[in-house]
Order: C-alpha cells, then structure tokens, then sequence
C-alpha cells in the first residue's frame, strides 16, 4: 500500500453508542466505507492502563473485552473476533524501542478498541493490535510515543485512538442533558487548539485551570487524544466530527490527514 493513511481520534462515549442508532454510530459507519481499507488497525484505548511500559496484545485471537456493567445484554453478547498481528506487534516494538513495549497475551479488546472499530469494520476481518497507556509518562512523553507511530501511516496502518476529550462521569450523571459553561469553554478551547495544531495548550494547564481539570479529570480518556496528534506531520489537514457536548461527556472526533475523507460522514 502506498497511500498514507489518516489518524484518527474517536470519542467512543458510552457502550451504548455501538447499538444506538445514532448521528455518532453513523459517522463512523460512514467512515469505514470512506477509508481506504487499511492492512492493520493499531487501536490506542483509554480503557487500558499500565505502568511502566507500553503493553500491545499479542494474542493470536484476542478476546473481546466487555468493560462495563448495566448496560442491556444486547451489548455483553457482542464479540469482534479480528485476529491479531504478529507482524505489527513487531514494527511497534521496533518503533517505540523494545525497552518500551511489552506484548501481552492476557489483555483483549476492550470497548475503547472494538467499540469504534466494530461499526467501522463490522466483517472483524483486518488484523489489529490495542495499545495501552503507560500511565507513568508524562503528556509530553504521550505525544513523542505518537510521532514515533506516524510512519505506520505509510505502511498501511490505520491509527485509531479512542477516549474523550472531555470526561467526567461523575458531573456527567449531574449534568446529562446540559451544556455547562466549563464545558462549552473547554471544548471551545481544545477544539481552536487541535485545528491550529498547538500541542502545547493542549498539554500544558495552569494549576487553577479549573475547566481543564474538570474536562480531563482522571486522565485516561483525554491522553488517545496525544498519540492521535503526535502522528500528525506537516500538510496533514486536520478536521472535526461528532463534536457534540452532553453534560461533561463530549463526542468530539478528530481526522487527520486527508479530510476529504469526511464529505460523506459530517
């Protein structure tokens, strides 16, 4: 494959999003007809976290993880058996440096990973590999990891980091249905960010930067948002979708590369 694939950044929401039909599910059915199909899909999931290392799964078959509970059987019965990529496990190693990477038969794929994939590539045909967050790196260090991703790009490897911007699921379950003003400054703010391709402000807060922490909360959700970024290089476009704001709960999705991607899905 020749062509240079997009980065994307997916806010997956809840697990509901995967069977709700809704504007969110649509998008990225729609995505998923627009891209060019990619060799291997390395999935960047907030719902993983480690310390100390970067772990990829390495299971031949990994299993499908349901993270999540009370929620309608509907969505435990779900399964995305794509099986998983020695050869990209190989390639991040090499990238990321093998004092780095950890791979990992016992973890799968969890709602961070296959709950956007799945109504991307519904078939569960292509060979993936999930990402964890080394929770002991700083943003700054989250970011460098994603530049070093960025030629997986030219090797038919489609980036696909998923959390949420903004992420608070304890105001959320106060503030369902609402546009708090914390939020709405926040998303207006990383959004001018992202377009602009300041990385610093969207790493560096000031300690009374009340709506940043509020947004970011414990943290795991908004880091995919750094890999995403840190694959991004110079002429690439950067566009947005499903940038919708629920409470403290926000959707916002981020393509980059070529954004002509998106006439169909936004």
């Amino acid at each position: 494959m020749t062509t240079t694939l997009p980065v994307l950044f997916l806010g997956h929401g809840s697990p509901m999003t995967v069977i709700t039909d809704g504007p969110e599910r649509r998008a990225w059915q729609a995505l998923g007809r627009a891209l060019p199909r990619p060799r291997a899909i390395l999935a960047v999931t907030a719902h993983w976290e480690t310390q100390g290392r970067t772990h990829v799964t390495a299971g031949a078959q990994p299993r499908t993880i349901h993270d999540f509970g009370g929620f309608p059987q509907a969505l435990y019965g779900i399964r995305y058996p794509a099986p998983g990529s020695p050869d990209l496990v190989a390639r991040v190693t090499d990238l990321l440096g093998a004092d780095r990477v950890t791979p990992d038969k016992t973890w799968g794929f969890d709602h961070g990973a296959w709950g956007v994939v799945q109504p991307m590539f519904p078939a569960a045909d292509i060979p993936m590999v999930a990402m964890s967050l080394d929770r002991t790196l700083s943003p700054t260090e989250h970011l460098a990891l994603g530049r070093k991703l960025a030629p997986l790009r030219d090797e038919g490897v489609l980036i696909v980091a998923s959390g949420n911007v903004i992420h608070n699921l304890a105001l959320w379950r106060q503030a369902a249905g609402t546009l708090p003003d914390w939020a709405s400054e926040f998303r207006d703010r990383s959004n001018a960010a992202i377009l602009s391709s300041d990385d610093a402000a969207l790493m560096n807060f000031a300690s009374d930067d009340r709506n940043a922490a509020l947004a970011i909360n414990s943290g795991e959700h908004y880091l995919p948002l750094l890999y995403a970024l840190g694959a991004r290089r110079e002429g690439d476009g950067t566009a947005l979708f499903n940038d919708t704001l629920d409470g403290a709960l926000s959707m916002t999705s981020v393509l980059i590369g070529d954004t002509s991607l998106l006439a169909d899905v936004v």
